[in-house]
Parts: C-alpha cells; structure tokens; sequence
C-alpha cells in the first residue's frame, strides 16, 4: 500500500545536548502518531511551568514515566513506517521520539527519582508531603531541571503541533 506524501516541513530543535536542524516529510500516518503524541504532551504537567512553591515534584517526575509506553505504542501501532526516512538525511516521527525519550527524559528520571525518593522515605509522620518535598535540599535544581526539560518539550510539542496542523495549545 502506497502513502501519498501530504507536505514537507524544515525545522529546528535544541535539545539541549545537540541542536536539530532536519526535513520531515510528512504524511497522514507520520501526521496521526504526531497529533498522539502532541496530546500526551500538551495535557501533562511537564509542559507547565513549575513555579516555586507550586505543585509537587513527584507529580511532575510521575507525569513523565508514561511517556515511555505510550511512545512505544504508537511505534508498535505505526509500525517502521514512521521511523523510516524517505531520504537519508530527513527525520521522522520514530527519530525525535526516541531520541526524546532516551536523551532528555530518561536522564533526569534516571537521576531524580531515587533521590527524590530517599527523601520522601524520610517524611516525618507529622509533616504533609508538601511541606515535607519543600524543605528537601534539593528541590530547587530538581525544579530548574524540570523547567529546563519543559522547554525542551514544549519546542518538541510544537513540531509536533505543526506537523498535526493544529494551532499552538500549549501556553508559553
């Protein structure tokens, strides 16, 4: 079965470690996984601000774990399709996902999370979560590295975003 290509989009991307300048052709399946996947994004917690004293850590670190399966369902779901170049050079949906999950969310849980962990273990029964999470010393880089990843997201959500042809619908 033949897929007629819908358009072709050029944009860029700062990952942080590695900024991505790429092509993406884009059809109706790279298009549907796309708008899949920008939902999850836009409506998570990770691509809002956490501001001081605002929200908890755990819901924020918690808010990314999924983001693994529901990546690996619309890879299984699509199939190589989606991760398959139509020339060597382009990207697709397969590449900025993978890549997203491995090198920027994968990082922060894989250090975060039994840190964040050990403390709360350490809550007092007379303290709430909230104030227990707010005296840990660490809660003001782990809250600037989720504000550094946010930004990371929102920029992969809006290509997301673009190539779903949908307006902007998450706040900046």
């Amino acid at each position: 079965m033949s897929i007629a290509k819908l358009t072709e989009t050029k944009f860029k991307i700062n990952l942080g470690f590695l900024e991505l300048e790429s092509t993406w052709e884009i059809d109706e399946i790279q298009k549907k996984a796309s708008w899949e996947m920008y939902v999850e994004l836009a409506t998570r917690i990770t691509t809002a601000e956490l501001k001081e004293n605002e929200g908890l850590l755990r819901e924020t670190l918690s808010s990314l774990y999924p983001l693994f399966g529901i990546t690996r369902e619309l890879l299984k779901r699509y199939g190589p399709h989606i991760a398959t170049p139509t020339n060597p050079n382009d990207t697709t949906f397969g590449h900025l996902a993978v890549n997203i999950l491995n090198k920027i969310i994968r990082p922060v849980l894989a250090k975060w999370h039994p840190l964040l962990l050990d403390w709360e273990q350490r809550k007092p029964i007379e303290k709430t979560v909230t104030q227990h999470e707010s005296e840990w010393t660490q809660n003001e880089n782990l809250r600037n590295e989720l504000n550094r990843i946010r930004k990371i997201l929102i920029e992969y959500a809006n290509i997301l975003g673009a190539v779903s042809e949908v307006p902007n619908l998450i706040e900046k």
